[in-house]
Order: structure tokens, then sequence, then C-alpha cells
């Protein structure tokens, strides 16, 4: 319990302690750049949802022309009358 104690102590020793000058444009600068990440990150969705749409509209373009659904025809004729 010793350690538990001595890191106890080291933190109210630094609470103590002189406070470091805090920048005054510091909460202007982090307004800034939490705007910068939300726009950035609503970029990146708008992106990705495009490419789903545009995912979606190619393969819908390839099902209708290759129709995979179909079974392809058969390499060999089958014989008649055996």
């Amino acid at each position: 319990m010793s350690g538990a104690r001595d890191r106890e102590d080291e933190v109210r020793r630094m609470l103590e302690g002189p406070h470091p000058q805090v920048p005054a444009d510091l909460a202007r600068r982090a307004s800034e750049r939490g705007g910068r990440l939300l726009r950035r990150r609503l970029f990146v969705r708008r992106l990705m949802l495009l490419l789903a749409c545009a995912a979606v509209v190619a393969f819908t373009a390839w099902a209708m022309a290759a129709h995979p659904w179909q079974v392809p025809p058969a390499e060999t004729t089958p014989l008649e009358g055996w």
C-alpha cells in the first residue's frame, strides 16, 4: 500500500505547486480544431455514402446486363432419341 500512498503524495505535491500559464487563445484554438475535425468527419461520411451508392448502381447495372441469376447454356447438346 505504500506505493499507492507515495503516488497520492506526489500528486498532492504537484497540485499544490505553481500552476503553468494557460495560453489566452486556447479555447479559440480548441474550438477551431474541433470544428475542423467535425467537418472532416462529415466529409468522409458523405464520401463513403457516395461510394456506397455508386457501388450499388454499378452492381445493379452489371446484374441487369449479365443476368447472373440465369443458368448458363449447356456446352453440349443433349442427344435425343436414345
